[in-house]
């Protein structure tokens, strides 16, 4: 899975509280950094929960991931086209999120960009282009439609040879919200995971009415826009650590699935949606997007709010 530098900045708010005390747990997982800020009255139970909520993204890493070889995710590509392969429950809910997404912004965000990800992955270690037939050959193979999954007997079928799945843009915002449902479950709401450039906000810090996060955009780079959320996710994308430079051209590691290739103009997105996976989906699909549809299909997709800005030093929407 990609890793991605956040560029949502949390900032704890750190408030009076009889009984509550706040304490943080980190972890490295999927390349990146995941972090826990809670509030709780128990330093024992808060770790416990804490331990429960890394254990949790771990096995939605295993499940998933794209660099573990063995991964239940990888194993599709094994079956031949047109093979209906039983999934874990774990990984069925996981697809069926990803594809209902890939559907709503009309593949602008696609698990099924394994092929065009492994080849940016061979472009950046050799610094060249794949070959215009190689290139024709993954986009034939990617396609979210071409993923079918069948609700009666949690089986994926993939349509065409040489398919091969993709969960990186949108697995952490997944293992996000199944952190904090471990927290909640646990007893402790007021919690924040922090997975690379997605954060899942529960309830807010004691007396506070959020928790306060800075988005970054054009107007105001050294001073990040305050804004104080609870309960949803926020999530920023864009080719600001992950990029490659050939013949002169830099290409981001966000593919655009009508050329199969990384962006060319470098975009960042910040979306607010009720979960990590929605925000995390759509802050790569708002990369993607053609500028006039950028705001409408987020919005229409599940953001509640969607900051963008390009290159140019001009907001892209």
């Amino acid at each position: 899975m990609n890793c991605r530098r956040a560029i949502v900045l949390l900032i704890m708010v750190v408030a009076p509280y009889i009984n509550a005390a706040q304490f943080t747990f980190e972890r490295g997982l999927m390349g990146t950094r995941f972090a826990i800020n809670c509030y709780h009255e128990d330093r024992d139970q808060a770790t416990a929960a804490a331990n429960a909520a890394f254990e949790a993204a771990e096995r939605i890493n295993q499940v998933a991931s794209d660099y573990i070889s063995d991964s239940e995710l990888l194993s599709l590509s094994k079956h031949p086209a047109g093979t209906a392969v039983p999934l874990s429950p774990l990984l069925y809910q996981l697809l069926s999120e990803a594809r209902a997404i890939a559907e709503k912004t009309g593949g602008l965000f696609d698990p099924t960009l394994g092929p065009l990800t492994k080849l940016w992955r061979e472009s950046r270690r050799r610094n060249s282009l794949p070959d215009e037939v190689t290139l024709t050959a993954a986009r034939a193979a990617s396609g979210w439609y071409k993923l079918i999954l069948d609700p009666q007997t949690h089986c994926a079928t993939l349509m065409k040879p040489a398919m091969r799945l993709d969960l990186g843009g949108i697995a952490k915002g997944q293992a996000a919200d199944a952190m904090l449902a471990v927290m909640k479950q646990r007893g402790i709401p007021r919690s924040c995971i922090t997975a690379g450039g997605d954060v899942r906000l529960g309830d807010p810090p004691p007396n506070t009415r959020g928790w306060k996060i800075g988005v970054r955009t054009h107007e105001n780079k050294d001073q990040p826009k305050a804004l104080f959320l609870a309960n949803c996710g926020v999530s920023t994308s864009g080719d600001l650590h992950q990029f490659v430079e050939i013949g002169g051209t830099r290409y981001s590691h966000i593919i655009d699935p009508a050329t199969g290739v990384g962006l060319t103009s470098s975009i960042t997105a910040t979306v607010i949606a009720p979960t990590a996976t929605v925000s995390d989906a759509l802050a790569t699909a708002c990369c993607v997007a053609p500028t006039d549809r950028t705001k409408t299909l987020a919005l229409a997709s599940g953001a509640t709010a969607v900051y963008l800005t390009s290159d140019s030093g001009l907001p892209k929407r």
